[in-house]
């Protein structure tokens, strides 16, 4: 076994692949950039060397750099994580040449797939499934197109050597081909350097069904079952889940078996993952097959009871698999949610920031949470916006899924925009509880995900008064503990008036929406209650406030909610999903003028990819203005309305402040 590695990537792979050595005793060496200096996996390593510059093309995509890190601390072998070097054949090569063992596949095996054309005409050969498509040599928009329209829309444009959602387009009709085709062409170059496409079916109701498999260098290999990763956003997965919902033993037997002939059909050794499409009518296709540990492997761990990166140790030095295929039994249910920096409300849009307030669930048995960060560091425009991975494990999915949303309520994360509240809606969403899932869940159930129907809030409202009135109590009995009077009527906050009611007067905004509230006090101390009247109908409250939890009364009705509340901001977390409430305040202002200086401004800190328009040009609705790119994503600048572009501020290449101005633009008269 080797007594040193070096990890060749960053943030929370990093730090995964630290506590595993660790525990088997082995030394660990980080590399790190100028951005990444007090880093946490920087801080858990026993030693660290400086590689470059911020962004990863200076840095962490330095093969040279990497290896000389390696033999200038001595390390034996590398373990490239995910991403970065990882799917790498040069790197590998690289490693081998210098007598370091390199923690993945062969060479030969990560050739052969990396290239999405190269891996189905393998597969084809070795009787392996596959989607309609066309991967072949003949790169030319005409013919790629031809096939497209041959085979009929939708269709899927994908880089091959790509991943992660990068270099990926949907194409629904004719009409869109040329600048979905152009789009992720030029994603594709710029993610991997390599911007050769292929086109296949997009199936319209298809899971996304993935298979991990593990081969060592003595001919053994086993499955360690399924994981379904079918929700997704950009085509980056959001929540998985091991086992798999729905599927039969004959079922799961077949696609792990068809994913050890495929791994067997390029030689494998290592961790890979089989990614199929299954259909709505059992039948799947391969998709592709990712040559390294990936993201979600916590949840097979779980469901296993395996460690993933003590078996990549143990294979890449040479011992047989830890298990044989019979050994190996599901033991309950797994969900793994990926916290991100980023706004669900803005298309996605990743944030950057400084983490002021962080504090995750507590860890258990039932709860774990894979990180790279701490309170206070920066999530910066250069990396991946992934902040952690929330994992939890119970007996059944039923079990699983509740212990997840509870989890989700309990963290907090404040600095950042994140996908916290995006992640518990969409857990709570009655089509995901009944797993009624394809890989089109978040925009078939965007209604319910976003609150973007007219809601009611009958029970929302009162629960967010309730609270407000009784923290309000609480933090006053607190103020008064510490005076010298503590009974003095100056202390108290049950709205007091002589010959008067005892009323409170709220106004809470939700999804842009004022609603005056009106609390009358009816009683005070521990059997006191609320009438609260919100839109003419009044209903009796009472409650109490145990840590986060508020336990209320409702016309009868109890009930209770986790409340999440930073500065006027009220997060209400219960049954039916979060809903986020503005105490309006009645010192805050007027905020309703507008503002708008005839400018389109950056949605985020970026780089500029590519601008697409000169000043003076006259362009329509909708029409791409720019590209922007930003942690690993681009986006696309488009006119609002008919207009003319009066000046253009940025060019290709240039960094660019989320906020700044962009261009100055002229609408068209109306």
């Amino acid at each position: 076994m080797f007594t040193k590695i070096l990890i060749a990537n960053r943030g929370e792979i990093a730090c995964r692949v630290i506590k595993t050595a660790r525990k088997m005793g082995i030394l660990t060496v980080a590399v790190y950039s100028d951005a990444d200096a007090d880093s946490l996996h920087v801080t858990m390593a026993d030693e660290a060397i400086h590689i470059g510059g911020s962004p990863s093309r200076e840095s962490y995509l330095l093969s040279e750099k990497v290896i000389e890190a390696a033999k200038r601390t001595g390390a034996q072998a590398i373990h490239p994580g995910y991403g970065f070097l990882s799917e790498n054949a040069d790197f590998c090569r690289m490693c081998a040449k210098e007598g370091i063992t390199f923690i993945g596949p062969p060479v030969a095996a990560i050739e052969a797939m990396g290239s999405k054309s190269a891996a189905k005409n393998i597969m084809e050969k070795a009787n392996v499934p596959l989607v309609p498509g066309y991967h072949g040599d003949d790169q030319s928009e005409a013919v790629i197109k031809k096939a497209a329209d041959d085979m009929g829309y939708p269709v899927l444009l994908k880089a091959t050597a790509g991943g992660g959602g990068k270099g990926m387009r949907q194409v629904w009709n004719e009409s869109e081909f040329s600048e979905g085709f152009a789009a992720a062409k030029r994603e594709a170059k710029s993610s991997f350097g390599d911007d050769t496409m292929l086109v296949e079916k997009y199936l319209t109701q298809p899971r996304h069904v993935e298979i991990q498999v593990f081969c060592d260098n003595h001919q053994n290999a086993v499955y360690l079952f399924e994981r379904d990763c079918s929700v997704q956003r950009r085509h980056q997965k959001v929540i998985e889940e091991a086992p798999a919902f729905s599927m039969s033993e004959e079922l799961r037997a077949q696609m792990g078996e068809s994913a050890i002939k495929s791994a067997q059909a390029i030689g494998y050794q290592g961790a890979g993952t089989v990614e199929f499409l299954l259909d709505i009518d059992g039948s799947f296709y391969f998709m592709e097959m990712n040559t390294r540990l990936q993201v979600e492997h916590p949840v097979t761990e779980l469901i296993t009871g395996q460690d993933l990166v003590e078996w990549q140790l143990r294979v890449a030095a040479g011992e047989i698999l830890p298990k044989a295929q019979h050994e190996l039994k599901i033991n309950g249910h797994a969900f793994e949610a990926r916290i991100y920096a980023e706004d669900p409300n803005n298309d996605f849009l990743p944030a950057t920031g400084t983490l002021d307030f962080l504090q995750p669930p507590l860890e258990s048995e039932f709860v774990r949470v894979d990180t790279g960060v701490r309170q206070g560091d920066e999530v910066s425009v250069f990396y991946d916006p992934m902040i952690a991975k929330l994992i939890v494990w119970d007996e059944s999915r039923e079990k699983a899924l509740q212990r997840l949303a509870k989890a989700l309520s309990e963290y907090r994360i404040s600095g950042v925009t994140t996908n916290i509240d995006f992640l518990y809606n969409l857990a709570t969403s009655a089509p995901f509880v009944n797993a009624d899932i394809d890989t089109g869940f978040i925009e078939k159930n965007q209604a319910i995900i976003f609150h973007e129907s007219e809601q009611a809030l009958a029970g929302e409202l009162p629960m967010a008064a309730l609270y407000l009135v009784l923290s309000q109590a609480q933090q006053a009995q607190a103020k008064a503990a510490k005076t010298n009077d503590p009974f003095s009527p100056w202390n108290m906050t049950n709205a007091w008036r002589l010959n008067e009611a005892n009323i409170h007067h709220i106004v809470l905004a939700h999804n842009g929406t004022e609603y005056p509230i009106v609390v009358e006090q009816k009683r005070q101390g521990s059997g006191s209650y609320y009438l609260i009247t919100v839109d003419g109908q009044t209903v009796d409250c009472q409650g109490r406030i145990e840590n986060d939890t508020l336990y209320a009364s409702i016309d009868g009705y109890r009930s209770h909610a986790t409340i999440a509340q930073n500065a006027n901001q009220i997060s209400l977390y219960h049954q039916n999903g979060v809903f986020n409430f503005t105490h309006i305040l009645p010192d805050c202002g007027d905020n309703t003028g507008d503002d708008s200086h005839g400018g389109l401004v950056a949605p985020m800190n970026g780089t500029m990819v590519s601008v697409l328009i000169k000043a003076g040009d006259s362009v329509i609705a909708d029409q791409p203005l720019m590209i922007m790119e930003a942690m690993k994503m681009e986006h696309t600048i488009r006119a609002p309305s008919n207009g003319v572009v009066d000046a253009i501020y940025y060019n290709d290449g240039e960094m660019v402040d989320g906020g700044a101005e962009l261009v100055a633009f002229s609408p068209e008269d109306a």
